[in-house]
């Protein structure tokens, strides 16, 4: 069950990874926060990014084999990124209609993907 949970921190960790790191930019594209000053986009991300480590970090402590979770840290990191990736996919689709994934895109998630299945591999 510890993988279960971990597994579900990540995508929500991610999600608030996304907007921190991007949210701001479509903010400014909607005209909410384009006359702020740099020191504000950045203070509004960390606020947004706290939430973000308060998933990660209990994540990475239930999941860790050396906590009695099911994953190695590789396995951790190799999971969080391909979580990351198909959290950003999403929320980029929601946020930047405009946007619009190619061939190549696709092809490097799906290589990330790969990189999963043979981190678990014996």
């Amino acid at each position: 069950m510890s993988g279960v949970y971990t597994i579900l921190l990540l995508i929500l960790s991610n999600i608030f990874m996304t907007l921190a790191w991007y949210g701001h930019l479509r903010l400014q594209q909607t005209g909410v926060s384009s006359n702020w000053p740099l020191i504000g986009v950045i203070a509004f991300s960390w606020i947004i990014a706290f939430f973000e480590y308060c998933c990660q970090v209990p994540a990475n402590r239930i999941g860790f084999t050396g906590n009695g979770g099911p994953f190695s840290l590789v396995q951790l990191k190799v999971i969080q990124e391909a979580v990351s990736l198909c959290v950003f996919v999403i929320v980029a689709k929601i946020l930047f209609t405009d946007q619009s994934l190619h061939w190549n895109h696709l092809l490097a998630f799906a290589l990330i993907i790969t990189a999963v299945y043979l981190v678990f591999m014996k």
